[in-house]
C-alpha cells in the first residue's frame, strides 16, 4: 500500500488552545540507515555571536562516540531502553527522599554556551559537551544532565577510574585549581560531604550503582572565548560506572550547586538547548545567558518541588491525538502537596513516561486512529508497534501536549513514532510510569528549541525548530 506523493511535513507546531492545527502528519518510512559505529565532529568549529554576546556549545549524542558500537539496530534499541529503565528508577528513588537547600551565586560571566552531543549511560544522561577544564584549559567531554546538581571530572591521582576519551585531568598542572576547605560554605552545600586533612570531600551515587568520590575544588571552565572562574567542581579520584568516554558530568539541574545554579546571579538561571535528532550527522546546542530566551516562544510555568529541587517540573493538563483531546482524570498530572506525581522534563530520560491510566487512554486513542496500519509485535518497553515495511510514507495523527495556561505543543512525527530496527518496524514512543510521576523524555524534545527562564519561573518551547 503506497500513499500519494502529495503531502506535508509538520515539524513543530505551537499554539494557544484556541487556535486549530492540523490533525495528521506524514512520516517518511524509509530513511537513511543509522550508523552502528560512532564518529566525532570537529569541535573546533564553535559558534560565537559578538552581536548578542552569546556563546553556543554543540551537543553530541552518546552514540556518536567511537567507543560506542552496536551489533545491529536491535542491540542499539535494547541497550538504550535498559539505560532508560535504570534512569527512571534512579529518578524515582531520588524524588522519594532528597532535599537540597539553595544559596546565592558568587560568579560573574557573560552569555555563553556549547555544542551538545549524546552522552551518558544508566542514570547519568544522554548528551555530551566539550569544555576546557583548568588553566591552561584541557578539553574534556562532559555529560549534561538536567536532573543533576553536581559538576565533576575524573582527576589524577586516579585510584579507580573508568576509561575516558581524553587524558584524565591533572589538577597539579592547573594554575587555577583551589581545594575547598571543610569549613567553607561551599562544602556545606554538598549533600554527601566530609572532611579529610582539612579538605572538603564529596560523594555522588547514581541509580545504577555508578559513583564519583573525591575532593571538592574551585576551578576554571573555558567555553571557547568565555572563561568561567571559581566553579565549584568535584575532582573525582574514585569513579565507577558506564560513562562511555566522558570525563565527567555538567549538572544543569535546578539546585544551587549545579552549573546553572552557581551562575544564577548573573544569568538568572537562563539557559536553553536543542537536542540533536537521531540518525543525523548534525549536532545540537546548549546556550547559557539571557540571550538563550527567544522572542516568540510559548512559555509554560515551571513548578518547584521542594522534595526534588534539582528537577524541572511543568504543568501538563492534557494529551491530544489527531486534534482530539483525550479524556483523562483531572488530577492525573498534578504535583501533590507531599511532592509526589507531577511532570518532569529530563534530558537523561529517552522515552516519555506517563501514569498508567493516562498512558493507556493516550495509546488507545492513537491506536484507534491508526487502525488501518498493520500492527507488529511489541519491542522492548514499547507495546504499540507497526510494520511499515511496505510503505513509502504513512499518514499518522498528530500528538499534542496541553500545558497549563493554554499553550499546546504538537510534536514532530519522528518524536512519537520511531523506527526500532532497519526493516520498517515503528513504535509509539511512550511508556507507562510505575508511579504517578510523568517524565517528558529527550526523544519527545528532539529538534525543539527548549529554553529555561529560572529567574521568572518559565520554560519556553520554540519558536524555531533546530
Amino acid at each position: 500500500m503506497l500513499l500519494p506523493l502529495f503531502f506535508f511535513l509538520l515539524h513543530l507546531h505551537l499554539s494557544s488552545s484556541s487556535i486549530s492545527f492540523p490533525d495528521f502528519q506524514i512520516i517518511d518510512v524509509f530513511q537513511p540507515p543509522l550508523s552502528l559505529t560512532g564518529t566525532l565532529p570537529d569541535f573546533n568549529n564553535t559558534h560565537f555571536s559578538d552581536e548578542s554576546n552569546t556563546y553556543t556549545l554543540r551537543l553530541l549524542h552518546r552514540d556518536r562516540f567511537p567507543s560506542v558500537s552496536y551489533r545491529n539496530h536491535h542491540h542499539r534499541l535494547h541497550a538504550r531502553m535498559r539505560r532508560d529503565t535504570d534512569r527512571v528508577a534512579a529518578i524515582l528513588r531520588r524524588i522519594s527522599g532528597k532535599t537540597v537547600t539553595s544559596s546565592d551565586s558568587k560568579y560573574q560571566i557573560h552569555d555563553f554556551g556549547s555544542d551538545v552531543v549524546s552522552g551518558m549511560d544508566q542514570g547519568s544522561g544522554e548528551y555530551f559537551v566539550r569544555i576546557g577544564v583548568g588553566s591552561p584549559p584541557r578539553d574534556q567531554y562532559m555529560v549534561i544532565d538536567s536532573g543533576s546538581d553536581m559538576v565533576w571530572v575524573q582527576c589524577q591521582p586516579c585510584k579507580l577510574c573508568y576509561k575516558q576519551s581524553d587524558p584524565v585531568f591533572d589538577p597539579a598542572k592547573s594554575g587555577s585549581y583551589t581545594g575547598v576547605s571543610c569549613g567553607s560554605s561551599v562544602c556545606d552545600r554538598i549533600e554527601n560531604s566530609g572532611c579529610h586533612s582539612g579538605g572538603c570531600r564529596y560523594e555522588v551515587m547514581y541509580g545504577d550503582g555508578s559513583y564519583t568520590k573525591g575532593t571538592l575544588a574551585l576551578e576554571t571552565l573555558t567555553f571557547s572565548k568565555t572563561v568561567v572562574r571559581n566553579v565549584a567542581m568535584g575532582c573525582g579520584h574514585r569513579n565507577r560506572g558506564m560513562f562511555i568516554g566522558a570525563a565527567g558530568l555538567l549538572g544543569i539541574g535546578g539546585g544551587s550547586m549545579s552549573f546553572v545554579g552557581q551562575l544564577s546571579g548573573q544569568t538568572g538561571g537562563a539557559f536553553g538547548y536543542c537536542l540533536v535528532s537521531r540518525g543525523t550527522e548534525s549536532t545540537g546546542s546548549l546556550v547559557f545567558g539571557r540571550e538563550a530566551l527567544p522572542v516568540g516562544a510559548s512559555w509554560v510555568p515551571l513548578i518547584r518541588n521542594p522534595k526534588a529541587p534539582s528537577f524541572y517540573y511543568v504543568g501538563l493538563k492534557g494529551l491530544g491525538v489527531g486534534g482530539v483531546r483525550i479524556p483523562l482524570p483531572d488530577a492525573v498530572f498534578d504535583l501533590t502537596e507531599t511532592g509526589d506525581g507531577g511532570v518532569v522534563m529530563d534530558t537523561g530520560t529517552a522515552v516519555t513516561r506517563l501514569p498508567t491510566v493516562a498512558y493507556a487512554a493516550f495509546r488507545d486513542g492513537f491506536k484507534s486512529q491508526t487502525a488501518n496500519l498493520p500492527r507488529a509485535s511489541g519491542v522492548s518497553i514499547f507495546d504499540t508497534c507497526y510494520d511499515l515495511s511496505g510503505f513509502v510514507s504513512v499518514r499518522v495523527p498528530t500528538v499534542s501536549f496541553y500545558f497549563t495556561e493554554g499553550p499546546v505543543l504538537t510534536l514532530p512525527a519522528r518524536n512519537f513514532l520511531m523506527p526500532v530496527d532497519d526493516s520498517g518496524t515503528y513504535c509509539f514512543a511512550f511508556a507507562a510510569s510505575p508511579t504517578g510521576l510523568s517524565i517528558i523524555g529527550n526523544i519527545q524534545q528532539e529538534g525543539i528549541q527548549v529554553s529555561f527562564d529560572g529567574a521568572n519561573g518559565f520554560v519556553g518551547f520554540g519558536p524555531n525548530v533546530c
